[in-house]
């Protein structure tokens, strides 16, 4: 049985104790993407993502195991939305890396860290700091998905005395750390009491532009916005025109709708907005727990069993 492993960034030494264990699995990684078309070909199961022309070139595929939590890439090839070869993720492996991520771009924007910073690279002192640090106690912390990711990060919205609220696509248990939790309909007044919206939600056609001009604003001019998901779900120009403008105290995207971002988006130099590249789930944590997902998982097909953290390709998550 061959599997092919083709997310290049993937620690080799994580994935010795799993080759160690199974010795019936046959394990090609690819270091060069452009090896991928030859070595896919007789492949039965791909670790990592995949393209359309990789997909259309496998002839005895049955199953990804994709190294992250969002597909939607994988989800718009309609070869694969279709057909019978299994999908599945790592759901859960990066909710408590991203859920710090998100607290330290906020704590950054509330503490005003990125002005303190110049500052200490310029010598200056600031006894009487020309801003008021905003503390997050008793404030309300807005959820837009409640799924692994925005559990993690509403939990932690708790630790800090935040009233933690809550909105999702799906009616969904509500857990003790969220005060109110409802349907997306809800939308409107949960964006104007929160003080802070994280966005957590995935990125589908149900999501996609979820938060245009008209939602941002909705929000206090006091509030800020948080982005940890997919890019696409916020309408960019809007955000860009919104903090310009004053009326919102700041934002942090560790997504775009395009990625790279281009060095002549307007994103790069606009007021109070915290940029990150996308690495909010990068962790020695976050692979080790991925990869425990993968060797149970692969050990689950070997015996025949169940696979966990099955994707719903119609639904996209």
């Amino acid at each position: 049985m061959k599997l092919l492993v083709t997310a290049g960034s993937w620690p080799e030494e994580l994935l010795a104790d799993v080759k160690k264990e199974l010795p019936s699995v046959q394990f090609t990684t690819i270091t060069d993407r452009r090896d991928v078309l030859r070595e896919i070909v007789d492949a039965e199961i791909v670790f990592g993502g995949i393209s359309r022309e990789e997909f259309l070139a496998a002839e005895k595929l049955k199953w990804i195991q994709h190294q992250g939590a969002g597909v939607e890439r994988i989800a718009a090839i309609s070869e694969i939305t279709d057909g019978d070869v299994i999908v599945t993720n790592t759901r859960g492996a990066h909710a408590a890396t991203i859920a710090e991520h998100a607290f330290g771009m906020l704590i950054s924007l509330t503490r005003h860290f990125p002005r303190l910073f110049q500052a200490q690279q310029e010598h200056e002192w600031l006894p009487r700091f020309d801003s008021h640090p905003v503390g997050l106690s008793n404030l309300t912390l807005g959820m837009i998905g409640l799924g692994n990711i925005g559990r993690a990060i509403a939990k932690r919205g708790k630790a800090f005395d935040m009233k933690v609220i809550a909105v999702d696509t799906h009616k969904i248990p509500q857990p003790d750390f969220v005060t109110e939790l409802s349907l997306s309909d809800g939308l409107p007044e949960f964006l104007r009491r929160a003080d802070v919206v994280v966005v957590t939600t995935p990125f589908t056609p149900q999501t996609a532009g979820m938060l245009k001009a008209q939602q941002l604003a909705q929000m206090k001019p006091t509030a800020y916005l948080l982005v940890v998901s997919r890019g696409g779900i916020v309408d960019e120009d809007a955000l860009v025109e919104t903090l310009n403008e004053g009326r919102l105290a700041g934002a942090g995207l560790d997504v775009t709708a395009t990625e790279p971002l281009s060095k002549e988006s307007p994103l790069w130099k606009t007021p109070n907005l915290l940029l990150t590249p996308h690495c909010s789930g990068r962790s020695r944590f976050t692979h080790v727990m991925a990869t425990n997902i993968f060797q149970e998982n692969l050990q689950h097909y070997l015996d025949g069993e169940p696979l966990t953290n099955l994707v719903d390709m119609k639904r996209g998550y």
